[in-house]
């Protein structure tokens, strides 16, 4: 263990003293904001698609997982992927729905 000077020792109680005023002082300003419960249906993407003619609607819905950060999604009402990101999903609908080339 490393020796305490007399500098050090003032130091760290002076430290200390500014930590409990500030955070006894933050204690009685701060408004407590309830906890948010995340919803079971987190997101719904509806996507239209007029490339055939006549329009077809897919509809993806994305549910809470375990993370925060991932989805279970539904494709039309079928599950399509488990516990997947934001950026696959989007990586999926893109390579789902390619460019229509012209005729």
């Amino acid at each position: 263990m490393y020796r305490r000077t007399s500098k050090h020792q003032k130091i760290l109680s002076k430290s200390y003293t500014n930590g409990v005023k500030t955070e006894s002082h933050l204690e009685q300003n701060v408004d407590h904001q309830p906890v948010w419960e995340i919803p079971e249906l987190r997101r719904v993407i509806e996507i239209t698609d007029f490339d055939s003619g006549e329009p077809i609607v897919h509809k993806l819905e994305l549910y809470k997982t375990d993370r925060i950060d991932c989805y279970d999604v539904y494709v039309d009402g079928a599950i399509w992927k488990k516990r997947i990101g934001w950026s696959q999903i989007l990586a999926g609908i893109r390579k789902a729905m390619p460019r229509r080339v012209k005729e």
